[in-house]
């Protein structure tokens, strides 16, 4: 009852906070027999969607999720322990994205390249398929804990190919093959080069809600790792144009090489955390 509490409290701030988000979000018209709105959000809930930000269109996007839920009480839910990341992107096409964000986890830098290579079209090609590349610099290494600490050891490489199918006007469904390359790693026996299968979908419940799950299956995780698979559900709610994301993940970072490498949560034991997606975008 109380988590039920904290989401309610949050609720209206969540809204009021999407009020200029523009229609483009909504739109499900047909270009030329392509198939548009896959997905509403630019994330599924952790895992990027094939949707793109439009041609000069400038995203201000804030996530934020609160830390594990399961101390209860004594730090609110994880409202003492959230995090925050800022991002910026840009449509240099309808086709091409670029982006930069910093997190709070760990005092994360990144910058993104997303572009499409393919589009579903009606009695053509039968997926969406778009390709997404990322740099981070971890910022919070010391190298008072780390002496041999080098620049090249902050950084931190995905690549992931995106690869999705609307069926119908209700659900979508996408498999993310994803690669991961850490030049530091926290456990001896693990691989720098790591290999994880994405996967995710969107079921649309009513006109203006959708639920939305995703999930990585990390194929060479080391066997002391203490770390898990990231689980995800989330939901999509659109007012009038406005869309925005709630969700509950085992993950706390929100970078893709933090959440499929470093999920820390484990939902048998309660261990997730409650986070939201906010965004205004800009036509320039």
């Amino acid at each position: 009852m109380k988590k039920l509490l904290l989401i309610l409290f949050l609720f209206p701030y969540i809204i009021l906070a999407q009020d200029d988000l523009l229609g483009e979000l909504e739109s499900e018209v047909q270009e030329d027999n392509y198939v548009t709105a896959t997905f509403k959000g630019l994330k599924i809930v952790n895992f990027e969607s094939t949707k793109l930000v439009n041609k000069r269109n400038l995203f201000f996007v804030v996530a934020h999720r609160f830390g594990t839920v399961k101390n209860g009480i004594d730090d609110l839910f994880g409202l003492d322990q959230a995090v925050t990341q800022l991002k910026f992107i840009y449509g240099i096409t309808d086709g091409l994205n670029v982006g930069i964000a910093r997190s709070s986890f760990q005092k994360t830098y990144g910058a993104h390249v997303k572009y499409r290579v393919a589009r579903q079209k009606r009695g053509g090609f039968p997926l969406t398929i778009v390709g997404y590349n990322l740099l981070t610099i971890n910022t919070g290494l010391e190298k008072d804990q780390l002496p041999k600490l080098e620049f090249s050891n902050r950084l931190s490489y995905v690549s992931q190919v995106l690869i999705a199918r609307k069926f119908g006007k209700k659900l979508s469904l996408e498999l993310a093959p994803s690669f991961l390359h850490e030049n530091y790693v926290r456990f001896d026996d693990q691989d720098n080069s790591q290999f994880i299968l994405g996967m995710g979908g969107r079921y649309k419940l009513t006109k203006r809600f959708s639920l939305n799950l995703d999930y990585g299956v990390h194929l060479n995780k080391s066997d002391s790792s203490t770390f898990n698979h990231p689980l995800s559900i989330g939901f999509d709610i659109e007012t009038g144009g406005h869309v925005f994301q709630i969700h509950f993940t085992n993950a706390q970072p929100m970078f893709e090489n933090g959440f499929l490498g470093q999920t820390s949560g484990l939902w048998e034991d309660g261990d997730f955390f409650f986070g939201f997606n906010l965004s205004r975008v800009f036509d320039l």
